[in-house]
């Protein structure tokens, strides 16, 4: 069974653990994430919990979201994911019901998704840490990406070469990323180390 919770990066801070040392976490809004929907089985053709999170505006809402909204009686779903897969379980769940940061808790390792920075243009030294040449005067090659070309067979560039273009803002995941402490009053998930995104990023909190 596969439990999941949307949740808005806050950013990084340094606390105390119980033996007084000093730890760098990550500090995430989490939820409440409104049931928007339960699959089953019979109906879906699989059992899963669709959930939202973070509010939208009127204007901006499609037809299929107003359907989400209009049965579980909420305005949220900028940002739609199926987040438990119940298999052959059963759930106690239903269109409506929020899912809080209650259901991690501290010491348990997950995995978490988002999308990573964008860092811009960048060559094939910064993007794929390429050697480069040598640095020395008269040498004409320092920091470019080499030959690209091929033989006449098959005479092309092949897919999948490594050149310069744009560096990040790609998904990523970090696994087994323990969460530290629980603030279940600010709906405050406090996550051991770094996770992608910047400030302000929605990111994917699950557990496999």
């Amino acid at each position: 069974m596969q439990k999941g919770l949307l949740a808005k990066k806050i950013g990084m801070l340094s606390v105390w653990n119980d033996a007084g040392e000093q730890v760098a976490v990550t500090a995430v809004q989490a939820g409440p994430c409104p049931v928007l929907q339960v699959k089953t089985k019979e109906k879906d053709g699989y059992s899963a919990v669709q959930i939202g999170f973070g509010e939208i505006a009127e204007k901006a809402v499609a037809k299929s979201t107003k359907g989400h909204q209009k049965t579980a009686k909420e305005k949220t779903g900028k940002f739609v994911r199926e987040a438990i897969e119940l298999r052959d379980y059963a759930t106690d769940k239903q269109a409506g019901d929020a899912l809080t940061c209650d259901l991690f808790q501290a010491g348990e390792k997950i995995f978490v998704t988002g999308t990573s920075k964008g860092k811009g243009f960048a060559g094939v030294v910064k993007r794929y840490n390429f050697g480069g040449g040598r640095m020395t005067h008269g040498s004409k090659f320092h920091r470019a990406p080499g030959s690209i070309g091929n033989r006449k067979i098959p005479g092309e560039v092949q897919k999948g070469k490594r050149m310069p273009g744009h560096k990040g803002a790609k998904s990523a995941t970090v696994r087994n990323v323990e969460v530290f402490r629980v603030l279940s009053d600010e709906n405050v998930v406090l996550l051991k180390g770094a996770i992608p995104g910047p400030k302000g990023a929605t990111v994917f909190l699950y557990q496999n």
